[in-house]
């Protein structure tokens, strides 16, 4: 929508300063990927604690047409006259806010300018609020406008993606209910164990389904685990293998396109070769060509054109050669097709989303990734594990965590952090709900249904290409593209064109007798009687006997018992019941930034407009989308400071790998050696040094001062001018993950440049920069953002997750672009990293809902709060316990490290006992022994509350008296209420207590939790028993007892 000058002057003076028309206004209407320039007036917004109230409506003669449901104030946690408190209470005090604010960042790093977010529209009838930002009701109201932008369509495209029925019951009580929603991963199990039984349900359904030994519980879409599959074939090469010059990754050619090209991203780092191919020819000669060579191969079954393929010969000749063979696959249409595990891979994987989870314009979806009995340590992701707990009891947990990033860096064969929990739990309730006959009953249905359209279309006269397997027809129709536009604009349908000469058609769940006959109308004018096509079909009578399923799955109760509406309903409650989240209390993880996931920001994605629009639809039909994501993108840019953003990355992690590969792609460009020397600090977050392997760069480490956790300059000098002619990139967090903006972070940055070298920031803690920095203007080339930290995205329970990615305008052509859609990227951009254009598209409403409704001075109050927040923790708990890292002035950023190592030689108490001690104070604990061992990094936000956050310190403060008591020797080293934690009701309701503390003691430390307690629903696990013994599906129905259930007498043994 263009606006004339006159709109455009009106809509500037709305804007949260409220002043003339300037210049530096004009920055708002500047097209999209010109430079930003910016003229300089002041270093930030000025704000005090009064702008929490002044964000509160008045009614009076000036505003009174002003709405009444501003946002700021229902966001941000503490009020005027608490955050006062807290800046009095402060070690030591600050009179005013941004007095406070200069004395945590260096003078060095503040912005030269204020932020600009555009706010409503005056033209439009709508008054400002007093931030510029919109009110609940008037972002509503423009979303509206956005979504009627976008033309829902029947979508017959396929590739990987299908209709499928959302039930409403599960769409109420998961996607949209904070209880599921705002949890965090699962890393403290004994407050997580519903989420953890529903992912062990997915995992089971993938197993099942597959054939094959061990699922994980997710991964970020089909594409990225098709590149995990390569990468676990390089990974299982013998040694010798390795060292091999030629390393080539076989790819059928009836693969997705996009898998394809994702596979080609990911490959470039790791020196392989892909070659594309039919990899049945000639009875898979090609294979033997390649010979040694070889580290796998990869098909796709059913293929993307909707046919299968016998694929047992080709397998024996991959393993012959000690390669793997990795199957792309339809966990549908394997309720009727042999499963991958009984013809030979050793790997499957694929798109769950239509398993009840919408289209979404490309996702969030959760893949699915499951291996061979051989592959199982070797398995990249979350996996869900039964272990027992204290008490005995089979409890489930993350299981094999030492394949993680924080643990194994640069050697990780991963670099997966968030993955797909939320939409894994939405996949593993549809299968609950259907039931093994009811998931057959819609494949059978959709089948037949396909198999009736290609007779139709067959007396018809259109010639059918193929007999039809499964959902996919494919069709002779000349002048194929021109076909589908028509189709598209007089029967708003869309199809897949192939090529110039041929049409895919791919049915669905959703598809009936009326839209069967819509797709007849596109082909002929002839009426065809498709019920009396139907008469008698069998699903599978096209597929040879060898292809039938006829093994058992989903035999477990669990999927045979939830089929009422009833019964799923309790069934998910209980869940709930068991994991503490958001609703809960504050969840202060640092470097993980849990903050409101505000309902306005979530409603829109379940609207149809926004969640029922396939990936690949015309672009005329998506203008809507193309509108929300031209305004976030701009958005991202200005508070970051950079050219262009790409939101393609769908996990902060990917965002990562993304920024890195357009680093080595504009650094081949560049004269001389070749540059693929990563410096990383020894502080990173583990994901760094693993996504820069992953990129093909040589990781070196740079020290941090011991004494203030602050990039050694001297180090950093010294490796530079040592890697001179081979410096790619540093990657540095800002604040650095020890919880402190580091005062020589320009001058880091400028030795990296003056080396040759690209600066890349991590943008993990960016909630600690909105407004007062911002990474392009402290001088980072890159920066990749977290959605669902920064930008309220929720967590889900371990994702989905966003992970832009901000480049400075040298790197603007090299962002990633997409083999179907065009006008996605640079003009010389990356190969894609993602399987859909915008990635996790259909989320993308949350983040730019909470920057239009917080505005340029929201958004920036709300960081002066957070660090606030954060300082405020700090100078409670600091009589109490060390903290580990401050600056000068005895501040921290946005994040703090508790320091408890010493409480192991005076106590024999450890951190992971204080985590656990926590969780009978009704809290989730801080991120535990990271980025230091045996330490606590606390991070609250602006959205919790001074009563919130007292509640917080008050626990911690009576955990340090139990710690005390330890110490004195009133209690004993072991046995105590600190190893004995958490506590349970069935823990607590024995008849026998013979410990030193007592049960009140243990249940009620505190006076307020007598009215807001939370259980942990299992004591402490066993990890170690865990491990030793993996056990990655559902339950056995009977009570693991006595020595407990191991892998090798469990049944489906792991």
């Amino acid at each position: 929508m263009s606006a004339t000058p006159i709109a455009l002057r009106l809509r500037a003076q709305w804007l949260a300063t409220r002043r003339p028309l300037s210049s530096r206004c004009l920055l708002l209407t500047r097209p999209r990927g010109s430079p930003v320039t910016h003229l300089s007036r002041r270093p930030f917004y000025s704000s005090s604690t009064e702008d929490t109230r002044a964000s509160e409506p008045k009614i009076d003669n000036g505003s009174i047409f002003a709405p009444l449901d501003t946002f700021p104030r229902r966001h941000i946690g503490p009020n005027a006259e608490t955050a006062e408190e807290m800046l009095r209470a402060l070690d030591p005090p600050a009179k005013r806010l941004d007095d406070f604010v200069a004395q945590v960042l260096p003078s060095t790093i503040l912005s030269s300018k204020d932020l600009k977010v555009e706010g409503p529209m005056p033209e439009s009838g709508s008054m400002p609020t007093s931030e510029g930002g919109y009110s609940e009701s008037q972002l509503l109201a423009r979303l509206r406008e956005i979504a009627g932008e976008n033309k829902v369509y029947k979508s017959y495209i396929g590739c990987g993606y299908a209709g499928t029925r959302v039930p409403e019951v599960i769409k109420r009580n998961i996607i949209e209910n904070p209880a599921w929603y705002t949890s965090y991963t699962p890393y403290q199990p004994e407050i997580s164990q519903g989420r953890l039984e529903s992912l062990l349900n997915f995992q089971t359904v993938i197993t099942d389904l597959t054939g094959l030994a061990i699922a994980n519980a997710s991964v970020l879409d089909e594409p990225t685990a098709a590149a995990e599959a390569m990468t676990l074939s390089f990974n299982a090469l013998p040694a010798a293998r390795l060292k091999r010059s030629k390393k080539v990754y076989l790819v059928s050619h009836l693969c997705h396109p996009q898998t394809i090209a994702v596979l080609e991203s990911r490959a470039s780092g790791f020196n392989i070769t892909i070659e594309v191919a039919d990899v049945l020819k000639d009875n898979s000669k090609q294979v033997e060509e390649i010979g040694e060579d070889l580290i796998g191969v990869l098909a796709q079954y059913p293929d993307t054109l909707g046919g299968v393929e016998d694929f047992r010969g080709l397998v024996d000749k991959v393993h012959e050669l000690k390669a793997t063979f990795a199957v792309g696959t339809d966990l549908l249409a394997l309720t009727l097709l042999t499963p991958p595990g009984e013809f030979g891979a050793d790997v499957a994987f694929g798109n769950a989303q239509r398993f009840g989870v919408p289209l979404g314009f490309g996702g969030p979806h959760a893949a699915f990734f499951a291996v061979s009995e051989k592959h199982k340590r070797k398995i990249p992701g979350r996996l869900i594990g039964l272990s027992k707990d204290r008490m005995g009891d089979p409890a489930a947990r993350l299981a094999l965590q030492t394949r993680e990033q924080h643990i194994r860096r640069e050697k990780a064969t991963s670099n997966i952090c968030t993955a797909q929990a939320l939409l894994a739990n939405m996949n593993a309730m549809y299968a609950v709900y259907h039931g093994p006959n009811g998931l057959r009953r819609i494949a059978e249905k959709v089948a037949k249904m396909a198999r009736v359209l290609a007779k139709a279309l067959e007396q018809a006269g259109v010639e059918v290409k193929q007999p039809v397997a499964f959902d996919t027809i494919v069709v002779k129709k000349r002048e194929a593209g021109l076909f589908a536009q028509k189709a598209a604009q007089l029967l708003l349908i869309n199809f897949r064109v192939v090529d110039n000469e041929t049409i895919a058609i791919t049915i669905d769940e959703t598809v009936g007798k009326k839209q069967i006959d819509e797709i007849l109308r596109a082909f002929t004018t002839e009426e065809v009687d498709v019920v009396q096509l139907a008469e008698g079909l069998d699903a599978a009578s096209n597929l040879p006997e060898m292809l039938k399923r006829t093994s058992p799955y989903l035999t477990h109760p669990v999927f045979n018992s939830h089929h009422s509406e009833t019964e799923i309903l309790r069934y998910m409650h209980h869940l709930q019941s068991k994991d503490l989240s958001l609703v809960h209390s504050m969840i202060p993880l640092g470097s993980c930034t849990m903050k409101l996931n505000a309902t306005t920001e979530m409603v829109p994605i379940s609207w149809p407009e926004f969640a029922n629009i396939h990936p690949f639809a015309p672009m005329d039909q998506t203008r809507g989308y193309a509108e929300l994501i031209g305004e976030l993108e701009r958005d991202l840019a200005e508070i970051t400071g950079f050219h262009a953003v790409t939101l393609q990355p769908n996990s902060g992690a990917q965002g990562e790998f993304t920024g890195l590969r357009i680093i080595r792609k504009y650094q081949e460009q560049q004269p001389g050696k070749k540059r693929d020397i990563c410096l990383i600090p020894v502080s990173a977050h583990g994901t760094n040094p693993a996504s820069a392997a992953m990129a093909g760069m040589r990781v070196v480490t740079i020290k941090c001062e011991t004494t203030t956790g602050n990039l050694d300059m001297q180090d950093l000098k010294a490796k530079c001018e040592k890697y001179s002619e081979e410096l790619g990139a540093i990657m540095v967090t800002y604040p650095s993950t020890f919880g402190v903006f580091e005062p020589q972070i320009k001058d880091a940055c400028d030795l990296v440049h003056q080396h040759g070298g690209q600066v890349y920031m991590d943008g993990a803690n960016m909630n600690a920069q909105i407004g007062l920095c911002s990474p392009g203007e402290i001088g980072a080339d890159v920066c990749h953002l977290n959605l669902h930290k920064t930008f309220c995205i929720p967590h889900g329970g371990g994702g989905p997750g966003v992970g832009p990615v901000g480049v400075a305008e040298h790197l603007a052509p090299f962002l990633p672009g997409h083999p179907l859609v065009q006008g996605v990227g640079g003009e010389t951009g990356i190969a894609p990293v993602s399987g859909a254009p915008w990635g996790s598209a259909s989320i993308l409403p949350i983040s730019w809902a909470y920057i239009k409704m917080m505005g340029a001075r929201g958004l920036t109050h709300a960081t002066k709060i957070t660090l606030l927040n954060a300082n405020y923790i700090l100078s409670r708990l600091k009589p109490h316990y060390p903290i580990l890292y401050t600056n000068e002035q005895g501040r921290c950023a946005h994040e703090f490290i508790l320091d408890v190592r010493k409480f192991k030689d005076t106590a024999g108490i450890e951190a992971i006992d204080i985590a656990k001690r926590l969780q009978d104070y009704g809290f989730h604990a801080p991120t535990m022994s990271w980025p230091v061992a045996n330490t606590l990094m606390i991070e609250p936000t602006e959205s919790e509350n001074k009563a919130e956050l007292d509640r917080f310190c008050d626990a911690l403060i009576s955990i340090r008296g139990e710690i005390a008591e330890i110490e004195t020797g009133e209690q004993p080293r072991e046995g105590n209420v600190m190893k004995m934690a958490p506590h349970t009701m069935k823990d607590l309701l024995r008849e026998e207590w013979d410990r030193s503390y007592s049960r009140e003691g243990a249940a009620y430390p505190l006076p307020w939790l007598r009215e807001r307690k939370f259980w942990p629903s299992v004591a402490r696990l066993d990890d170690a028993y865990g491990d030793m013994n993996l056990f990655c599906s559902c339950a056995p129905v009977d009570t693991v007892e006595g020595g407990g259930m191991t892998g090798a007498a469990a049944p489906a043994p792991t």
